[in-house]
Formats: C-alpha cells, sequence, structure tokens
C-alpha cells in the first residue's frame, strides 16, 4: 500500500508555512545509513527541489520511501527506477555529481 504524498499541493496557494514544515520532514528523511547518500539526497532537497516541477517533488518524496541499497544502486548506475519521476531526480542527482 501506497503511502499518501508528504507533499502539500504544489500550486502558488498552497505553499507557504506548511511547505516549509513538509521540507523539514524531507530534510529528516534525507538522513540515510552513509554519509554518501545522505549528502546526494540533501544537495537535491536543497539546491533543486525548491523550484522543481510538482512531478518532481513528489517523486523525490516516493525516492525517500524506497530502500537504501535500491537508491544508492540508482545514484551509482548500476539500475535504475522504474518511477519516471523518481527516475528524473536519480538523473538529476547523477549530472550534477557527475556519476
Amino acid at each position: 500500500m501506497r503511502k499518501p504524498n508528504p507533499l502539500p499541493n504544489p500550486s502558488p496557494e498552497g505553499r507557504g508555512a506548511h511547505q516549509s514544515e513538509s521540507v523539514g520532514r524531507l530534510r529528516w528523511r534525507c538522513r540515510r545509513g552513509t554519509r554518501e547518500l545522505d549528502a546526494l539526497l540533501s544537495w537535491f532537497l536543497e539546491e533543486r527541489f525548491p523550484s522543481a516541477v510538482a512531478s518532481e517533488q513528489s517523486g523525490f518524496a516516493r525516492l525517500l520511501e524506497e530502500q537504501d541499497p535500491d537508491v544508492w544502486d540508482w545514484c551509482m548506475g548500476r539500475a535504475t527506477p522504474a518511477d519516471a519521476d523518481m527516475r528524473a531526480v536519480i538523473d538529476a542527482i547523477r549530472a550534477r555529481h557527475l556519476l
């Protein structure tokens, strides 16, 4: 069963205090089992997430629900997520860090 989307309404009127609370939750969820994965995910949250389209934002939130070994393999290019929005996030991370 899929968890509900932790992000608020992505429309401009939905932004504000509720969104910063959600970003805080996402920041906490970026803390993973390795520093390397923490750094990759935190970079996306801090640098790309604020200007990302809604589909990328929700893809990032879903990515954080995945297991660390899977996320690491995707970031290292050993595998590819089936979800197109998660794949867009992984592609951005890989491009930025030349992975």
